[in-house]
């Protein structure tokens, strides 16, 4: 194994152990929102992992895969909604609060509304399938501010996270916090195996050359609109999980300002890393609450800081730390 595979091997594993082991020694210091605040991560990360997915291995530059989150987020939450209401969703049926049906619910939901948008923009490139994705991303963002019924402009409140197979296990920050690693560290394996599959090397061979994938008698249509559907599917799980953590659905998590957050966290962790995501979610978080900590105005030096990351770090920051080049 080449030694930056390995670097990069250590590197990865030793962040996962630090993330596992992160919650006991969190409440053992008595800082409990260290908890909150590395599960807001994750659930992050794992959304900036399935925009990796098509916007490093593909080069498909999607401004709106917040839609994706928003809508896996807002499934759950109108699920909740109306079963603690006992109020009919869909003939007759009252919703369900349960995890094991609502969470997949939510990545057929998004998975769905990806297809729509990936057979649409896909046919289009460049800047003309960035503009495309936001404005379908703008379209469901002030679906769900005209929806008063859902809270609107402000929201929709959930009295309480999904149960699982009955249970109220989800109640314990802990048990979510590990949930969500399990989920994030799942779907990370799974888009390593994808990637290293055919079907992701014929997704790299399109990025590459389109032309010539044709000429060998490829699709690439057919296989950027899969990994464009699974990738959507994927934010759709992170939605659902945000949705658990926050305990409130907005639309805010649909915006424009939400898509650009996913990406600012790809190209600062490291494109067509899949694992540099994951870097990227966590510096961009630990910035932002240490600046909180010393101004209001924390933006203002978070910009700055980005720009000379981007500028430095070609190959992100998972790039910079294992010597391996990236994009």
């Amino acid at each position: 194994m080449p030694e930056t595979n390995k670097r990069a091997t250590f590197l990865t594993l030793g962040v996962l152990a630090f993330l596992a082991i992160l919650p006991p020694v969190a409440l053992a210091l008595d800082r409990p929102y260290m908890v909150t605040l590395a599960n807001r991560m994750l659930v992050y990360a794992l959304a900036a992992v399935a925009l990796d997915l098509v916007m490093g291995y593909g080069r498909m530059v999607s401004f709106g895969h917040a839609a994706f989150l928003g809508l896996g987020a807002y499934t759950v939450g109108i699920l909740h909604h109306h079963d603690v209401m006992m109020t009919p969703f869909l003939f007759g049926w009252a919703g369900s609060n349960e995890a094991l049906l609502a969470w997949p619910l939510a990545m057929l939901v998004a998975a769905g509304y990806a297809l729509l948008v990936g057979a649409i923009s896909l046919r289009t490139g460049g800047v003309y399938f960035i503009m495309i994705t936001l404005a379908f991303a703008q379209m469901v963002f002030f679906f769900f501010v005209s929806l008063i019924a859902y809270g609107g402009r402000d929201g929709l409140v959930m009295f309480s996270r999904n149960s699982v197979a009955g249970t109220d296990i989800l109640g314990s920050r802990v048990v979510l916090y590990y949930v969500c690693l399990g989920c994030l560290v799942a779907v990370l394996a799974f888009l390593v195996m994808v990637v290293r599959s055919r079907f992701g090397r014929i997704i790299e061979g399109c990025r590459q050359n389109e032309q010539r994938m044709r000429a060998l008698g490829y699709k690439p249509f057919v296989y950027k609109l899969t990994a464009f559907v699974l990738s959507g599917a994927l934010a759709g799980l992170a939605g659902a999980l945000l949705a658990n953590h926050s305990e409130f659905v907005s639309p805010d998590f649909l915006s424009w300002e939400s898509s650009g957050l996913l990406m600012v966290m790809v190209l600062l962790g490291g494109l067509s890393t899949l694992v540099g995501p994951i870097y990227g979610a966590l510096t961009l978080f630990a910035l932002e609450e240490v600046l909180v900590a010393y101004t209001p105005h924390w933006q203002l030096v978070l910009g700055p800081v980005l720009i000379l990351a981007v500028l430095f770090f070609k190959g992100g920051l998972y790039g910079w730390m294992t010597g391996k080049r990236t994009g």
